[in-house]
């Protein structure tokens, strides 16, 4: 369920021109533009992009570059962005900078989604860069993660409701021999996960832990360092149940390092209009503490940008 509060009608027109005032003069109206882009759902922010562009001939996005700075600006944009569009500049922006866990975000476009909406993200990232997301994943890693990885963004998964039992109990003695001779470079793993439907991968999950009473994750752990293991790992949480891996991209988000805010907007932003709620609540139980009080708390001192991400928590 989303978090989401948005009006059931709004006038982009109306809205083009609040914002519009919000940038002119010497300051800029942050409060204004989270009134209104916080507030408005898919379907109502794009026709408030177009509004723009043919009152102002210039992109909102751009416009919002010009007024705003810093995590703000760019949390803003992403939630602004169509949802093909955002997700593409997060795998280009994860492929170039190469920070630890890049290819975790990879994953979670690839693996989160609907083949659809992956075919969609695939179109964006080759308008907007000129390049196959394939590609750019190819020359930015190496050896299995590589082979995974392309996998995972080349596959166009099957989004039925049918599923083959037999299949499913082959398919987990298969990988329980990978595990057993840790052979985990083995093709077949990375087959089963990037080919298989969502629906018939979580049965084939369930029969594993009932012929052999552990979950198919335990089997692959070896060196914390060991990034392929990892990977695999959260593969197989993506698509067994998005909404726990996303709660524990949250609470992961607090380390000894300090806070990653940019896996916190991330989070917020992509599933504010998808399954928000019930990550919330995934996090509460775990942590026992709420996710808004999360982020007044331990968000960065940017008064605009903690205020934005609460109003996409529901926060009103």
């Amino acid at each position: 369920m989303a978090t989401l509060v948005a009006p059931k009608d709004s006038s982009p027109i109306e809205d083009a021109e609040t914002i519009k005032r919000a940038c002119k003069g010497l300051g800029t109206d942050e409060r204004a533009l989270i009134s209104i882009l916080a507030h408005r759902n898919e379907a109502q922010r794009k026709l408030l992009r177009q509004a723009y562009l043919d009152l102002y001939h210039q992109d909102l996005i751009q416009q919002l570059k010009c007024e705003v700075s810093g995590k703000f600006e760019r949390s803003l944009c992403h939630w602004t962005m169509e949802p093909a569009e955002r997700d593409a500049a997060y795998a280009k922006e994860a492929l170039e900078k190469a920070t630890p866990n890049y290819y975790k975000i990879i994953i979670e476009i690839g693996c989160t989604r609907t083949s659809e909406e992956l075919l969609a993200i695939k179109r964006s990232y080759q308008f907007l860069y000129k390049h196959s997301l394939e590609e750019d994943v190819a020359s930015h890693t190496f050896s299995d993660i590589r082979r995974l990885l392309v996998a995972i963004v080349s596959t166009y998964r099957y989004e039925g409701h049918v599923i083959d039992e037999s299949v499913a109990i082959s398919e987990a003695n298969i990988i329980h021999q990978i595990i057993e001779k840790k052979d985990f470079s083995n093709d077949e793993i990375i087959r089963i996960l990037s080919t298989r439907s969502k629906k018939q991968l979580c049965v084939t999950f369930n029969s594993f832990r009932n012929i052999y009473g552990s979950t198919i994750t335990k089997g692959f752990v070896a060196s914390p360092s060991d990034e392929y293991l990892d990977a695999l790992r959260t593969t197989i949480r993506c698509i067994k149940y998005p909404q726990r891996y996303f709660a524990k991209v949250l609470r992961n988000a607090k380390n000894e390092l300090g806070v990653d805010d940019d896996g916190v907007s991330r989070v917020i932003i992509t599933r504010a209009e998808e399954d928000l709620k019930e990550i919330k609540d995934l996090y509460f139980k775990r942590n026992n503490v709420t996710l808004e009080d999360f982020v007044t708390n331990n968000i960065s001192a940017d008064g605009d940008y903690k205020n934005f991400l609460l109003a996409l928590l529901g926060r009103t």
